[in-house]
């Protein structure tokens, strides 16, 4: 075992992890898995009265730091990394009524935090269905002649949240005549014209829009003039 210097840590009590086996040097007990050295011998935790103490890994921030604030005594575990020559810390002992109690706590917040999420969700599924309500409105307004269904399926294509899509760029939230224009001329291209197969056969993307513009723009206008198409 590489030299370690006490048993108190600048955090607290020091406890090792051994990487070869060791004997308690008062009781005889061994082979330790956690030890305690006391001027330069190793104690078993009984002997270095720690052994009532119970042992929590790494890993839970929030956890560690109250079963620490929670108990009267407690210690840090650390164990040597031959490869970086250095201790590494590998968890603590604390009092088990303190980290029962700080487990009791780290729940209460987990269901806080879970709560808080779903309003969260809620909130933003309400905020997107005002939004896609709004760009179907819009887009009747614009197109008096497109579809109910069709203003209502474009609508929401191009809101999805964190999709990109041009209902969801400033000038979409905006509801900007740009953005709506946009948003029904790319769901007439993909659904009213042969553009989509025209991309499959290997034409390439302006060139496919090229051919269908014309269907397109006379979709486009037939609808703001109050044409409904079938």
């Amino acid at each position: 075992m590489a030299p370690i210097a006490t048993s108190v840590h600048r955090t607290g009590l020091l406890v090792v992890q051994p990487l070869k086996k060791r004997q308690c040097a008062a009781c005889r007990t061994g082979p330790l898995t956690l030890l305690v050295l006391e001027e330069g011998a190793p104690w078993c935790l009984d002997c270095a009265d720690l052994g009532h103490l119970v042992f929590l890994p790494r890993g839970d921030t929030a956890l560690t730091r109250r079963s620490r604030e929670g108990s009267a005594l407690s210690a840090v575990v650390v164990r040597f990394n031959r490869r970086r020559s250095r201790y590494e810390r590998q968890g603590v002992l604390v009092e088990e009524a303190a980290l029962v109690r700080a487990e009791e706590r780290c729940l209460a917040d987990a269901e806080a935090r879970r709560r808080r999420r779903a309003r969260d969700t809620r909130r933003r599924e309400a905020e997107d269905l005002r939004f896609t309500e709004a760009f179907a409105r819009e887009i009747l307004r614009m197109f008096p002649g497109c579809p109910g269904d069709r203003a209502r399926d474009i609508a929401a294509h191009a809101s999805v949240r964190g999709s990109g899509r041009v209902g969801r760029s400033a000038a979409g939230r905006a509801l900007s005549e740009g953005a709506v224009v946009s948003a029904v001329g790319a769901a007439v291209r993909h659904v009213d014209t042969g553009y989509d197969q025209l991309l499959m056969s290997g034409v390439g993307r302006f060139e496919a829009r090229r051919r269908v513009s014309g269907v397109v723009e006379g979709v486009l206008r037939g609808w703001r003039a109050g044409e409904v198409s079938s």
